[in-house]
């Protein structure tokens, strides 16, 4: 049933995903070997297996994407990382590229 000067109105949600980031790690050499996998399993929540395994990878081929995140929280990651390298005074270097 419809009411004379009804408006039906329609209203539509569009929810995308939100973009993706990849978390690249970089090789430098005075970065220790030790640090880089303490960074990978404090801000990147890997295991010791894993850890090693992505710090041997940046070590040997110059960089390694270490996780995807939004880009709020990989940018977060990242920043976080980076100043916990600089207080020790290593030259550590991550960058975000979207997926």
């Amino acid at each position: 049933m419809s009411v004379q000067g009804e408006v039906k109105e329609r209203t539509g949600i569009n929810i995308r995903e939100p973009r993706h980031y990849r978390v690249i790690m970089h090789n430098d050499d005075f970065t220790p070997m030790d640090f880089v996998v303490e960074l990978l399993r404090s801000f990147f929540n890997k295991d010791e297996i894993e850890a090693v395994h992505l710090m041997m990878k940046v070590h040997e081929t110059g960089r390694a994407s270490v996780g995807t995140y939004p880009r709020d929280i990989a940018a977060s990651k990242v920043e976080n990382a980076t100043a916990r390298a600089r207080e020790e005074g290593y030259p550590f270097r991550m960058t975000i590229e979207e997926v």
